[in-house]
């Protein structure tokens, strides 16, 4: 009789390659990770098996010179921020199926760090929606016009949260208590807290009816008649209002269509222009690093004064004051 502590298990029961286990793995291994960025690392590893298998090299375990050609090659058309994240998603593969990974190897390094000082590091960041804008973007927006009042509601709670569109998309009525003094909202996960600590935001009234976003909030749900669940839903042509929520692509596509309307440049602008549009918009106004990074959720000062220093261009100006 066969000793069952000797016996093999079934063949399908075991992985076919170690880049299969390493696929396996990264379900768990990048489980505190956001979900976009895991993605991310799925499809980075996805594209470096691919290259490696079109070149008969090895992807896991892989050479440093392997891992060293494959940034030579990408460095033609991709950037530099991609390129960093791809070897994140290699080095991740290899500590998940227990092997060195090569990303620490002198070579990748140093091939890194050329591809750096070559392509430079600078990220194109989205253009901000500052108090102007939305001003002048609501002013043009039709409150009998369904698709208008919420994309109204859209534009100002994710403004004045300074939500991602990931958190603004992902609220439900029931995240949101409305007070006296304006809106509670609890974000109760977002890209900085995957495991659901929750946290909450303020949101104010506004000082113009027409850009208050307590305002616009319940004038979206009246109209929608949502009364609980997703809070911010399709409204197709004919004005009927969807049960599913929007996508965080469908957010970066409401501020592009409006900031198309005012003859901005549609390239420049998303979802993500709403949470730098408010943390410019406050730095010029004065307000303190700890008050924005409150309302942003920012855990790191170095993130926030990018937005504090190009708000800070012409409030605190060195050339405006020698008399020129």
């Amino acid at each position: 009789m066969t000793d069952l502590a000797t016996r093999p298990a079934p063949a399908e029961a075991l992985p076919a390659t170690l880049e299969q286990l390493a696929t396996q793995a990264f379900t768990f291994a990048t489980a505190s990770k956001s979900p976009a960025t895991i993605r991310a690392y799925r499809s980075d590893w996805a594209h470096f098996t691919a290259w490696c298998d079109t070149h008969g090299l090895a992807a896991l375990p892989a050479e440093p010179s392997t891992v060293a050609l494959y940034l030579t090659d990408m460095a033609a058309t991709a950037k530099v921020a991609t390129l960093t994240r791809r070897l994140s998603a290699i080095s991740q593969a290899h500590k998940t199926a227990g092997v060195d990974s090569p990303t620490s190897a002198q070579l990748v390094r140093t091939t890194m760090a050329g591809i750096r000082r070559t392509l430079g590091t600078a990220q194109v960041a989205k253009a901000p929606v500052l108090t102007a804008d939305l001003r002048a973007i609501t002013a043009g927006l039709d409150p009998a016009r369904l698709i208008d009042v919420r994309d109204r509601a859209v534009l100002l709670i994710g403004f004045a949260g300074a939500f991602r569109r990931s958190e603004l998309v992902a609220l439900d009525v029931e995240d949101v208590v409305d007070g006296t003094d304006g809106l509670t909202v609890t974000i109760c996960r977002s890209k900085t807290d995957q495991a659901g600590a929750g946290r909450k935001v303020g949101i104010p009234y506004g000082s113009h009816p027409d850009t208050c976003p307590v305002r616009a909030y319940r004038a979206w749900l009246a109209a929608a008649e949502i009364t609980s669940g997703p809070i911010f839903r399709s409204v197709d042509r004919h004005g009927n209002v969807g049960t599913q929520r929007l996508t965080g692509e469908a957010v970066a596509l409401v501020v592009k269509r409006h900031a198309g309307r005012l003859g901005l440049d549609v390239g420049a602008y998303a979802g993500h222009s709403l949470r730098a549009g408010l943390a410019t918009a406050a730095a010029q106004a004065g307000a303190s690093e700890r008050a924005i990074m409150a309302q942003t959720g920012h855990k790191s000062l170095p993130m926030v004064r990018r937005y504090i220093r190009d708000g800070s261009l012409f409030r605190e100006n060195a050339a405006a004051v020698v008399g020129l």
